[in-house]
């Protein structure tokens, strides 16, 4: 990267004694930012944000006193430009909170943490700004779309923050603000710990019959870890352990049922306090959901599923309903009848579980039969999927539909692990953006899970330079081991191509108000769109066949796999989709029905839910609730159905690709460009259904969405 393009990236650096976490702008530096400094900095950071923020509203009060008009530049800009400070500071040590968690950075993050959510809502509340907001919007004729769209947004965000409240019921509101962040963070953590915390040391071969070398090399690495020096993949010990790329291939591949029983039983147990566990979520789970409940009707409204969907492209509860309830009609007998061939395909090979699979079968079971279905085997496809092709593939894809160039930018930013990669963003031969990427699981500091989140957000800094947008890309796919590069599962494929697509929404957004950038003011039930659209190439021959290549003699994924891969793409479609609207519902009536008075526990509302969204009922010990850091640690809480809501969005734009004919190399980049210029450029800047509309021509259907998930006859 040269001078220039990488200034653009990182921005004017402030004066060299400016301490880092207070910069506000550019490409942090990882490294300064310590436990000691986000103690000793933090607190002066939102004192100074206090005394900008009072001195706001002093000048904001005085013009309305006096019956000025107001302008946007006099309210939103310097409204925004406080908040970017914080964002950008607190926002570091979050990230570094996910990607490298130690008992130092978690202590200092928490001691923090209530003056944070105290300003906050300091700043949600203040009278003044709602006041200069309410102006502004009376005379929303000077405003352009986009700033309306902001306007409206903002108000409506104060409103649900509690700007309306006054004396015992905004002391209560803003108390109840504070301890959900503590028992977020904290529910996170224990979910953290509980999956480190666990491990289970295999010394006989017998042990680990069924598992394929890349897991063995995997359990054995992770056992020379922990101090088995001589640990070797032939001859062990081996480690198990419950994150996902130990856990999710030894539950395919054991041949052992009873290792299986116990393993699950472990992972759906986590943070549940069973076996004398201190690590328990059942109560925080309690005090979270009461909590919320507390807060919506403080607020005006029944329940915090209503909160939630106040700020959603849903309309309503109901028509939330109605969709999952239109997905479980269509997948619950398909679901029944996957569940069948399972037991049939262990009745052929005489496993005595056949007339009696419990969960800790169906993986396995489900491994057997896409074998004997498709002669696939979803172990030995690894070798064509090493990451340096994957990415090789995923950016000459997003050249091909978006007119974009990748370069690596290795060592030219700062970063925060040795794992972690930068690439640049080009067009025309100049950077618009630029992206992290740290990809391999990292048990002992890094939290589960895959996601995208904001490093920096399109905008112009106050003297009118550019701010170019950048995105961190975080997954836990399966690391290197010795000499051999991280060999991906397909499943992790789709899932590095699905945190690319929320990473090209917030990089190749036009719209330059921050605030709608992006991301930025898109409905959280529109923003999966890009991310799941992004799977659907996964499949396409020329994407897929591109970047197969095996890693030792570079020979191309042979024809019959892919058409292998093509017809095990539905496979087992209808318990997939059954196991999200579960997820979905659960979530849903947990914020919308559960409350202390209400006679049962959430456990036992998920339980009775379960009876009509699953096929095989959740055994006593499984303590899913304990580990759904979706809805309990995350941003989900009422609305985890905005994974299904926008998979209709997105296997409809995906359609439109079908429509023109997938090999049609000029009508595929034409429409490309279409959805670049509208889904990924517009942001926030329109309401989704208008941007999906400037796509696509008409407004979403869920029949491709049920087409592609297998649940009807094509």
């Amino acid at each position: 990267m040269t001078a220039t393009s990488a200034q653009s990236l990182s921005n004017a650096m402030p004066s060299s004694d400016t301490p880092e976490i207070l910069r506000g702008e550019g490409l942090p530096q990882f490294e300064a930012i310590t436990p000691e400094a986000v103690r000793e900095h933090i607190p002066g950071l939102l004192e100074e944000l206090e005394a900008e923020l009072a001195a706001l509203e002093s000048s904001l009060k005085q013009s309305l006193d006096g019956q000025e008009s107001l302008s946007w530049e006099a309210v939103m800009d310097p409204l925004q430009r406080l908040g970017e400070r914080l964002r950008w500071s607190w926002g570091v040590v979050s990230h570094l909170n996910g990607v490298c968690n130690s008992p130092q950075l978690r202590e200092a993050h928490a001691e923090q943490q209530a003056a944070v959510v105290q300003f906050g809502n300091r700043a949600g509340q203040s009278q003044v700004i709602f006041a200069a907001l309410r102006q502004l919007q009376q005379r929303r004729g000077e405003l352009d779309g986009t700033q309306q769209r902001i306007l409206e947004a903002e108000l409506r965000d104060m409103q649900l923050r509690g700007v309306g409240l006054e004396g015992e019921a905004k002391d209560a509101f803003n108390a109840a603000s504070q301890a959900l962040a503590e028992l977020s963070t904290r529910f996170g953590n224990q979910v953290l710990d509980a999956t480190n915390g666990w491990t289970l040391r295999l010394s006989q071969p017998e042990d680990v019959e069924g598992l394929p070398e890349s897991l063995l090399e995997q359990l054995a690495q992770a056992a020379r870890e922990a101090g088995d020096d001589q640990a070797t993949p032939e001859q062990g010990p081996w480690l198990m352990g419950l994150d996902m790329p130990r856990y999710a291939p030894f539950m395919q591949y054991s041949r052992r049922r009873d290792l299986r029983q116990r393993v699950y039983t472990a992972h759906v147990s986590r943070a549940s306090g069973q076996g004398g566990d201190a690590l328990n979520n059942w109560p925080l789970i309690e005090e979270i959901l009461r909590l919320r409940g507390e807060q919506a009707k403080r607020l005006g409204y029944r329940n915090w599923a209503e909160v939630s969907i106040a700020a959603k492209m849903a309309e309503s509860q109901q028509a939330v309903e109605t969709l999952l309830e239109e997905l479980r009609t269509a997948a619950y007998p398909i679901a029944q009848q996957e569940l069948q061939a399972l037991a049939d395909c262990a009745k052929r090979h005489g496993a005595e579980e056949a007339d009696d699979l419990r969960p800790w079968d169906i993986s396995f079971w489900a491994e057997c039969l896409r074998k004997e279905s498709f002669e696939l085997d979803s172990e030995a496809l690894r070798p064509w999927f090493p990451l340096p092709q994957v990415l090789e593939g995923l950016f000459s894809l997003s050249q091909r539909l978006f007119g974009i160039t990748i370069q690596a930018a290795d060592g030219e930013a700062p970063i925060w692990h040795p794992d972690v990669r930068f690439f640049r963003i080009l067009e025309d031969g100049k950077p618009i953006a630029g992206f992290y990427l740290d990809p391999y699981s990292r048990p002992g500091s890094k939290r589960g899970g895959a996601w995208m989140d904001e490093c920096l957000v399109r905008s112009r800094s106050e003297d009118g330079r550019a701010v170019l947008p950048v995105a961190y890309l975080i997954c836990n796919q399966s690391p290197p081991v010795g000499d051999t590069p991280s060999l991906m599962r397909f499943e992790e494929v789709e899932t590095l191509f699905h945190e690319f697509g929320h990473g090209l929404q917030h990089m190749l957004t036009s719209v330059e108000r921050p605030q709608a950038a992006g991301i930025n003011g898109v409905e959280w039930d529109a923003v999966e769109l890009p991310s799941q659209f992004m799977e659907n190439w996964c499949y396409d021959r020329a994407t897929l066949m591109g970047m197969a290549r095996h890693w030792q003699n570079g020979s191309p994924l042979p024809e019959s796999d892919y058409a292998k891969l093509l017809a095990a793409r539905t496979f087992m479609g209808g318990s997939a989709t059954l196991r999200q609207v579960h997820f979905a519902l659960v979530d849903l009536r947990l914020h919308s029905q559960w409350h202390p008075g209400s006679g049962i526990s959430p456990e036992q509302l998920r339980r009775d839910i379960a009876r009509h969204t699953t096929v095989l009922a959740p055994i006593d010990e499984d303590a899913f609730l304990c580990s759904f850091g979706h809805i309990f640690a995350g941003g989900y809480a009422a609305g985890y159905y905005s994974y299904k809501w926008a998979e209709v969005l997105s296997a409809d734009a995906f359609g439109a690709f079908e429509e023109v004919g997938l090999e049609n190399e000029d009508q595929i980049r034409v429409t490309g460009r279409r959805f670049r210029d509208t889904v990924l450029s517009l942001g926030g800047s329109l309401d989704p259904k208008e941007v999906f509309e400037a796509f696509r021509g008409r407004q979403p259907s869920s029949d491709a969405l049920i087409r592609h998930s297998g649940l009807v006859a094509v």
